[in-house]
């Protein structure tokens, strides 16, 4: 019989289905990949395998009595430490939140817990959702399953959602939560070799997830394969009165509409993402995917995002922004960390807890934050910041008159090693810089594996979709990796 932890979310689901195996003999099976692994690769901040079982014997035990299982019935998933789970600690990867159980589930979990799901553990991630290489976790860094040839060398798996990539590729997992900002979903999972999708702002709920920036943050699927992504979306997406800016819509069967049909299709390619120093591989697998859209039935365009080109230092500014009004909610004094100097006053254990509880990237992104937010620099900064994102917003709108989807590579390189580029912050804000665009006009997009560099490490292309076009998004997607027919793996060493 094949490994159960080879298995995929849809193979997982109709298994258990048919009865070929039991929910808990998958999620046993999980639970050791998970333990045997977590020394090496640091996956996971808290394994929790007695939920997994619990969920897997609510499946079993609705199977034996005959009653519908959800679409997630009998999967195990890895939950990213950012989504507040109810009785479970959640810590965004902070020490300022370390020993925080919330008394409440998010609204995303708890969907795929009505859906059947198990939660095989809280993932690892870089801190507050900050990094794009999982390098600013308080609580270690995130190790890939991934090696180039010959080397010991230690892979970043992307960040922020680092550790849900990792736990994909290892086979910890089969699939898991992400959430995506500036491009944490989609980054880590071209660096891994697995899919990864960002819905539409406001598709699904950011209520229990705790917030980096509230105007860009997204919850999404992590999965092997484009199948498994829809289904885990149409488990995670759905209108949440508890958020503001949910969007009231029914969710789409988007994996009962799923064609790699590209007939009639038009795919745009913006000139402006060739830039300046890509690598050859780079630019070659975005040339085969290109082909590969074409033998799909599609028409390749080229298409202009003149305003592409400040979408970094316009995130850089809106982000930071936004995350100095949400992390000042972190002062000692409700929840979480409290380091009080003896003698204290107040101000002093704010400073102390928030020096003592941050991390430095997450300082780093405070100041910049605090400093285009005060008095002086608002107008300067902040206020220039939107002006140019609803440029960018514009750019995508003109282009989707010509064209259905979008085509670009995801990151621009393959993994680099861990500790390669963590002195200098703006070498790691780069890796975003093909991810930005799209999150800041809120549109969806997704990471599909397309092959791999000369030293055997995966490269992934990007779909950018119209606003709530996810179903354009998962087909084009759908088309690329029919083609491609991505089954790398990285050798276990761990």
């Amino acid at each position: 019989m094949t490994d159960l932890t080879d298995l995929g979310v849809a193979a997982i689901r109709d298994g258990v289905a048919t009865g070929a195996f039991s929910a808990v003999e998958v999620a046993e099976a999980f639970n050791a990949n998970v333990a045997a692994a977590q020394d090496a690769l640091n996956a996971f901040i808290v394994a929790t395998p007695e939920k997994a079982i619990e969920a897997a014997q609510a499946t079993d035990a609705k199977r034996a009595a005959g009653e519908d299982l959800g679409k997630m019935g009998g999967v195990p998933i890895g939950m990213k430490d950012l989504f507040a789970t109810f009785g479970v600690q959640t810590t965004a990867a902070s020490h300022i939140l370390e020993g925080f159980v919330p008394q409440y589930e998010s609204s995303v979990s708890q969907k795929l817990w009505d859906a059947g799901a198990g939660m095989l553990g809280k993932l690892n991630l870089d801190q507050f959702a900050m990094g794009s290489s999982n390098e600013t976790s308080y609580f270690g860094n995130v190790i890939s399953p991934w090696k180039r040839p010959g080397s010991n060398a230690q892979l970043a798996p992307g960040g922020s959602s680092g550790g849900s990539s990792a736990a994909i590729a290892a086979r910890l997992c089969p699939a898991a939560t992400g959430t995506d900002t500036g491009g944490s979903i989609r980054q880590p999972a071209a660096f891994t070799g697995i899919s990864g999708i960002k819905p539409t702002y406001g598709r699904c709920s950011r209520w229990g997830v705790v917030a980096f920036a509230s105007s860009l943050d997204q919850p999404g699927a992590m999965a092997r394969d484009v199948t498994d992504c829809a289904i885990m979306l149409e488990s995670m997406a759905g209108f949440d009165p508890k958020d503001a800016t949910s969007l009231d819509l029914a969710v789409p069967e988007w994996t009962a509409a799923l064609s790699a049909d590209l007939k009639g299709k038009t795919v745009g390619i913006p000139r402006e993402y060739r830039v300046d120093g890509m690598p050859a591989e780079i630019d070659a697998v975005w040339e085969q995917g290109i082909a590969w859209l074409k033998d799909a039935g599609a028409t390749v365009l080229e298409v202009s995002l003149p305003h592409t080109k400040y979408a970094l230092p316009t995130y850089y500014i809106i982000a930071p922004a936004e995350a100095s009004s949400n992390l000042a909610r972190y002062d000692g004094v409700r929840y979480g960390l409290r380091d009080l100097p003896e003698g204290a006053g107040l101000q002093d254990m704010y400073a102390a807890t928030r020096a003592a509880g941050f991390g430095p990237e997450v300082k780093r992104r405070i100041m910049i934050g605090t400093y285009v937010l005060s008095a002086g620099f608002y107008d300067a900064y902040y206020t220039q910041a939107q002006k140019v994102r609803t440029l960018i917003a514009r750019d995508f709108e003109q282009a989707f008159e010509q064209v259905d989807v979008l085509l670009t590579p995801t990151a621009p390189s393959a993994a680099f090693a861990l500790g390669e580029n963590v002195d200098d912050p703006l070498a790691m804000y780069l890796n975003d810089v093909f991810t930005v665009p799209a999150s800041l006009a809120g549109l969806p997009a997704m990471s599909v594996p397309a092959g791999l560099d000369a030293q055997g490490l995966p490269l992934g292309l990007q779909i950018i979709g119209r606003p709530l076009d996810e179903q354009g998004v998962l087909n084009a997607a759908l088309a690329i990796e029919s083609r491609a027919q991505f089954t790398a793996k990285p050798e276990r060493w761990w």
